[in-house]
């Protein structure tokens, strides 16, 4: 079902030219060096966007044994200052148009499973900046363990 759903995802609503689109930003955003935080986020999503019934955004954190936020302070410094430059100029412009697309999207009865698509990769349009593109497998492991943690606590 979910091949079915990338195939429909890609045919009739043309889903590759929004990831690659997205992927292009991200390289150029790569190369400046001053945005890499951003273009390897964008990236990220560009993945998730050529398969998105199969794959799920997750914050790199969440990956990490444990669910710490471990690694360079600088860096997650210098993420913070070009993450709040970047929601001004592209952040919050891409999440509109993708809001409008959703709302269009959802008007049709044929277009809520790819609005679906496009509500998921909302919050990464909107920062980026520390996700991860995974198998749904990983999703479930990751929900699995978090669940077998809260049992334990309680």
């Amino acid at each position: 079902m979910r091949t079915l759903g990338n195939i429909l995802w890609h045919f009739p609503f043309l889903g590759f030219v929004n990831a690659i689109a997205t992927y292009l930003l991200g390289v150029l955003l790569l190369i400046t060096v001053i945005a890499a935080p951003i273009g390897r986020g964008l990236m990220e999503l560009g993945k998730f966007l050529i398969a998105p019934y199969s794959r799920a955004m997750v914050k790199e954190s969440q990956l990490r044994s444990g669910g710490s936020a471990a690694g360079n302070k600088i860096w997650k410094a210098y993420s913070t200052v070009i993450s709040l430059v970047y929601v001004l100029i592209f952040g919050i412009p891409l999440s509109l148009l993708t809001i409008f697309q959703i709302a269009g999207l959802f008007i049709t009865i044929v277009g809520i499973p790819v609005a679906i698509v496009m509500a998921k990769s909302l919050g990464t349009y909107f920062n980026p900046v520390g996700k991860k593109c995974v198998p749904i497998t990983v999703v479930a492991e990751l929900e699995r363990k978090k669940a077998q943690k809260y049992l334990k606590q309680g």
